[in-house]
């Protein structure tokens, strides 16, 4: 049979977490059976070890890279296919966070690429359930540096340096590489991120695995990935607005909306030499570019092939759904 490209939806990758819940099934209904309980969810995923796998069509079971070795600019864009060759570079994960994550950071492309031969991981949270009084933390609360933070660190008062926010839905964070954070108790949310797998872990709040074991913690490498600097804002500002396309983040790796719609509308893509993801948290849509119908419904993302200039996303009851794309 030809092969041909549509709106490519995509086999769900389940990961089971220490601090991972079960809102991954009670809300968004995705069954990770077997599993104790799933902290993520990689929906679009390029990552060596876990790469997706279409879940229907013509392409059914093949990965992202070997479709991208196929299409070439027509699935991602020749600009993006210049830059990145077979190499996919977002992923897309919905977490759930039914305890604390570990107090992180990630590495930048330069630190990433001579340490691990990988991208590094600028991120975005979209948190579109929050259980009352959820907090995160991003950044440091003040200016300091790699001697105050290390006795910090090392007299157990880390978090004494660390801004922390709490959150309700429909909060919006951009985590550049270099920024410690962690995702607290209690939310439900969608990130988009670079497509690395590198994570520094700093504090695991001496957590221990069932076999009593702690997670390794990754001191020295994250001293040269932390940005020490403090920031007036690490909540994203925006103005939610039914039925318009939002602007949420605009930076060097990624471009993300928000859609919130009870009407159908149609989006054109000429002017982006890019794939576009929709990632779907609320409600349910159909998808329809040049004759091509896909549905999309909560805990689900769809990519749209660069090929497609214009899509027409028809809402069925109301969707709320995140647009991604390259710069």
């Amino acid at each position: 049979m030809r092969r041909y490209l549509y709106p490519l939806k995509f086999n769900t990758i389940f990961k089971e977490k220490i601090w991972g819940g079960t809102k991954i099934k009670d809300v968004l209904g995705k069954d990770f059976s077997p599993l104790k309980n799933c902290g993520e969810t990689w929906e679009i995923s390029g990552v060596p070890g876990n790469l997706s796998k279409v879940s229907d069509g013509v392409l059914k079971g093949s990965t992202l890279p070997e479709l991208i070795e196929e299409f070439k600019g027509e699935l991602v864009g020749d600009k993006v296919y210049e830059a990145f060759g077979n190499e996919f570079p977002l992923l897309v994960k919905f977490i759930d966070a039914a305890q604390d994550l570990s107090i992180q950071v990630h590495p930048d492309d330069k630190l990433a690429r001579a340490r691990h031969n990988s991208l590094g991981k600028s991120e975005m949270w979209y948190v579109f359930q929050a259980d009352p009084g959820s907090k995160l933390i991003s950044g440091f609360n003040r200016e300091t540096n790699r001697e105050e933070y290390l006795q910090y660190l090392n007299s157990g008062k880390l978090t004494e340096l660390l801004n922390e926010e709490e959150v309700h839905d429909g909060d919006c964070f951009y985590l550049p590489a270099g920024r410690v954070h962690t995702i607290g108790k209690g939310l439900l949310l969608a990130e988009i991120q670079q497509s690395s797998d590198v994570t520094y872990r700093i504090y695991d709040f001496d957590r221990v695995d069932d076999e009593g074991n702690k997670r390794e913690l990754h001191t020295e490498q994250a001293l040269d990935a932390l940005d020490f600097h403090a920031y007036s804002e690490y909540k994203t500002k925006y103005q939610r607005c039914l039925n318009e396309t939002v602007p949420l983040v605009k930076s060097q790796y990624f471009q993300t909306n928000l859609l919130e719609y009870t009407t159908g509308i149609i989006r054109e893509h000429f002017d982006r030499d890019s794939f576009v993801i929709y990632t779907c948290f609320g409600g349910s849509a159909i998808l329809e570019t040049e004759g091509q119908t896909t549905e999309i419904c909560m805990g689900e993302a769809v990519l749209l092939p660069r090929k497609f200039k214009t899509v027409h996303i028809k809402a069925k009851s109301g969707f709320k759904m995140l647009e991604t794309f390259m710069p």
